[in-house]
């Protein structure tokens, strides 16, 4: 009735007044009628009203102004809500307000009544409010989901449902939400309805909202073009979606769509611009839901990465998506703990800081590794004045973040800029978060690498053990196949080692292999491969050796180990000497047990020729002269006596002695 009164007056002020010149007569026949004192009654009285239903009036638009004011901020926190949420799911602006349209322009055309067109307009806002309760890296996941992830986005109707069923709507808002989802077929959710069993409004939002979303960009997917969308549409009508209301918004679409592009709410981003205000807190929200998608894969990442340099270069790709830098160093502290070296390096002069040394305290890094405390905004010379003075006057600006995992400094990563002049707060919390994550990475990287180390190696001589060469004979194998080329395979096995365990003791022994080993690793080319088989005995692999560099070889190998004395007291020596014997890949054989076998008999038959010529354990007398011709096939003889002396005692390895008679005659 209030609400009749006040549109009345506003709306008919002509009406009003012709009502008030026609109660002048009746009002002066009522005088005439009563006498003049009925005016004294009836004057004040109507006075008194008119001033009464004034003020009504006045109360009931200013209450009129209030409730439209009130309905306005709902709307605009309506809208505002739906717009975060927009961004929070990287949909892009403007989905819901184009479902919207979509939405209320079906339920016009069908002849829904206010109420319906009421809960369509407020749920095409609110229909994606549960997506609060999915996790940030599922509704950003770039890929597949899977079928976990996929479950988990099925709670948002009812979440949405829990959210808004407070609010009182007067149309059917929280049913159109609720069942959005529900597929035509019955294979939807939450609760599996099928054709008129779920509502008509929700009906008619499952086809907008999924027009809408197929033609916009998501994170697992480019846009699709129009007719493509329509195309996907038609393939579902019957199944996903109601055949009438795909059929309703096909046929209706361009004006629909003409709606849309009036309003500015096209797919493009030119077609869209928001209010400065609100451009400024979408942006907000979508960088702060990219910045938590991306540590979270960030944090995926390393977990499953082990392999030191993947690591590493993850790192470093990561921080170029948060930070700006032209040069990306990444510092390992060395076993000393007193220098770091440049291990993995990114951008330009990358090459020049390559393996770079700092010490700790050196340099802003040195610095940042001293305190560990993170420099950021010092001047990039600094860390150039000690070694590559060529890249001082190169940079604006750098940062140093030490990398700490499990409370222990393994390193830091430096960037320095040319275009920046100082990072702000910005950066350095991004550098810090991300380095911090990294480094966990990076120290399980290297304790991985050291544990792999342990595995591969011999740990009383440090060279590579059977694994490791097993493996190493694998990657000759495919690189002599992929070039046509060949390898040596050399079997090594000490003469007189055990002579030296039983007199000397096994420590004096283990002195020997480490000794023995590092005399033979310098016989070989830096590039050949040389490994402990087990006991005594050494294997070498060397790629790309004639048959005569391979003699050559093992005669060098030979004097060498010979040549060496280990002192094992005062005035008192031990010696070895070595059997070897070659195979070549392919003409002995093809796979390491082939190859091993081969080269292992060569070495026994060598072996094995020079101890046919020991008889006696007593020490014989050699003529000078017959002795050359000995040494010159028995390198491995021993001569020992005095050089004025005319005669010589010769010794074979394994304190073997050789008969002059039986080696000469």
């Amino acid at each position: 009735m209030k609400q009749f009164i006040q549109k009345l007056f506003a709306s008919r002020p002509l009406l009003w007044g012709a009502a008030v010149l026609a109660a002048i007569p009746l009002y002066l026949y009522l005088i005439y009628t009563f006498g003049i004192e009925f005016s004294y009654v009836f004057a004040p009285a109507a006075i008194a009203s008119l001033i009464a239903y004034r003020m009504h009036v006045k109360r009931l638009a200013e209450k009129t102004r209030e409730i439209s004011e009130a309905s306005r901020i709902h709307l605009a926190t309506v809208e505002a809500l739906a717009t975060a949420i927009d961004a929070r799911d990287q949909v892009g602006v403007g989905h819901v307000r184009r479902t919207q349209i979509y939405a209320v322009g079906i339920g016009r055309i069908l002849g829904l009544p206010e109420i319906e067109i009421d809960a369509l307009r407020t749920g095409a806002l609110l229909h994606d409010i549960g997506k609060l309760a999915i996790p940030d890296h599922i509704l950003n996941k770039p890929g597949s989901l899977t079928p976990a992830e996929l479950e988990k986005t099925k709670i948002h109707p009812e979440v949405g449902v829990l959210i808004l069923q407070k609010v009182g709507f007067a149309s059917p808002v929280i049913p159109t939400i609720k069942y959005h989802h529900e597929c035509w077929n019955g294979k939807g959710y939450p609760e599996g309805r099928s054709k008129e069993d779920i509502p008509l409004t929700a009906r008619i939002l499952a086809v907008a909202d999924a027009f809408d979303t197929i033609r916009g960009a998501r994170p697992y997917r480019a846009a699709i073009s129009r007719e493509k969308a329509r195309q996907i549409l038609q393939a579902e009508s019957g199944t996903r979606f109601d055949p009438m209301i795909v059929d309703t918004l096909l046929r209706n679409l361009q004006t629909l769509e003409a709606e849309i592009e009036l309003q500015g709410l096209g797919h493009s981003e030119a077609a869209y611009e928001l209010p400065a205000t609100e451009q400024n807190y979408v942006e907000q929200i979508k960088r702060a839901n990219r910045e938590v998608f991306s540590l979270y894969e960030l944090a995926r990442e390393f977990s499953s990465a082990v392999d030191l340099q993947t690591t590493m270069e993850m790192f470093t790709n990561k921080i170029r998506e948060f930070v700006p830098f032209e040069t990306c160093a990444l510092y390992l502290l060395d076993h000393n703990k007193r220098s770091a070296t440049a291990a993995h390096t990114e951008g330009i002069n990358s090459e020049l800081l390559r393996m770079r040394q700092i010490k700790v305290g050196q340099g802003a890094t040195g610095f940042a590794l001293r305190e560990c405390k993170t420099v950021i905004n010092v001047e990039p010379d600094l860390d150039f004045q000690y070694s590559q003075t060529e890249l001082t006057q190169l940079y604006l600006t750098m940062a140093a973040v030490p990398l700490v995992a499990d409370d222990e400094l393994v390193g830091a990563v430096t960037i320095y800029s040319q275009e920046i002049e100082e990072y702000g707060e910005e950066h350095a919390r991004l550098l810090e978060t991300i380095s911090r994550i990294a480094a966990d990475a990076i120290g399980k990287s290297l304790k991985h690498d050291e544990a792999t180390t342990h595995a591969m190696t011999d740990p009383m001589t440090g060279l590579p053990n059977a694994r490791s060469l097993q493996r190493q004979f694998e990657k000759e194998v495919a690189r002599a196949v992929r070039s046509s080329t060949s390898f040596q395979v050399l079997m090594l096995d000490l003469d007189g080692f055990k002579a030296v365990n039983d007199s000397y003791g096994h420590k004096a022994g283990d002195e020997m292999l480490r000794s023995i080993s590092r005399v033979i690793r310098e016989q070989l080319r830096e590039y050949d491969f040389l490994a402990r088989y087990g006991g005594d005995e050494f294997v070498a692999l060397v790629p790309e050796t004639s048959p005569n560099d391979v003699i050559d070889l093992c005669r060098r190998i030979e004097k060498a180990v010979r040549g060496f004395k280990l002192p094992v007291g005062e005035g008192k020596f031990a010696s070895v000497g070595v059997s070897l014997g070659a195979s070549g890949y392919p003409q002995e054989g093809e796979t390491f047990d082939q190859m091993i076998v081969a080269a292992d008999k060569v070495m026994y038959e060598r072996k094995m020729s020079r101890k046919r010529f020991v008889l006696t354990n007593n020490v014989d007398v050699v003529n000078r002269a017959k002795l050359s011709t000995i040494s010159a096939d028995f390198p491995d003889i021993h001569v020992t006596g005095s050089p004025s002396s005319d005669s010589l005692i010769v010794e074979l390895d394994e304190t073997h002695v050789l008969s002059p008679t039986s080696a000469i005659n």
